[in-house]
């Protein structure tokens, strides 16, 4: 059976060409989304996911329909590939239940891969171009040097921890860990003489 699958970004765009390309492909069933590309949960092409069986065909009037990212495309054409439900595109020509549109989605997926390790690679030399230079990646710790020294104080003048957790602006356990055991223990001590 073939299924076809009609996108268009928003809801004041037409329908309308696609359905009929679709309709004159012989789709026997047609799902459609008004919705963008980069959105994940799309109902129609849920649907028409669901719907095909072993043996199927989805049709697309164009690839850029199913999604916006080669990855996605490629994951995509693999799972169709896996249910042995194979996919077609009526404007870029390509068929997978065919040799050619097998081997235009094996040059996909391996341009794909290369996309990802090159990110990766890129990645990996900026950081390590940052480590070079004395920085260091991920977020700021919650922990400031002016945070713990206000810490310092507040404790000094007999603040009970939690209540300094709380001034400064971090969890309890943060504290704890940018403080020496000792250094909260006597506090919560004194606290505890003057509050019993």
């Amino acid at each position: 059976m073939l299924i076809g699958y009609a996108r268009v970004s928003t809801a004041d765009q037409d329908l309308s060409m696609q359905l009929h390309a679709l309709q004159e492909a012989g789709c026997e069933k047609t799902f459609s989304d008004k919705a963008s590309g980069a959105k994940v949960d799309r109902v129609g092409l849920t649907d028409a996911l669901s719907h095909a069986r072993a043996g199927d065909m989805l049709v697309v009037w164009k690839l850029d329909r199913l999604g916006r990212t080669m990855k996605g495309l490629v994951d995509l054409a693999a799972d169709l590939a896996e249910r042995k439900v194979g996919l077609r595109s009526l404007t870029d020509g390509i068929d997978t239940s065919g040799t050619a549109g097998k081997l235009v989605f094996h040059i996909m997926a391996a341009m794909a891969e290369m996309e990802r390790d090159l990110t990766r690679e890129r990645t990996n030399a900026a950081l390590a171009l940052a480590r070079a230079q004395g920085r260091v990646g991920g977020r700021e710790p919650v922990m400031t040097p002016k945070k713990l020294d206000a810490a310092r104080k507040l404790l000094a003048s007999g603040t009970r921890p939690r209540e300094v957790a709380s001034a400064i602006g971090v969890s309890i356990a943060t504290l704890y860990r940018h403080l020496p055991a000792s250094a909260t223990e006597t506090v919560d001590r004194l606290g505890s003489e003057r509050h019993g």
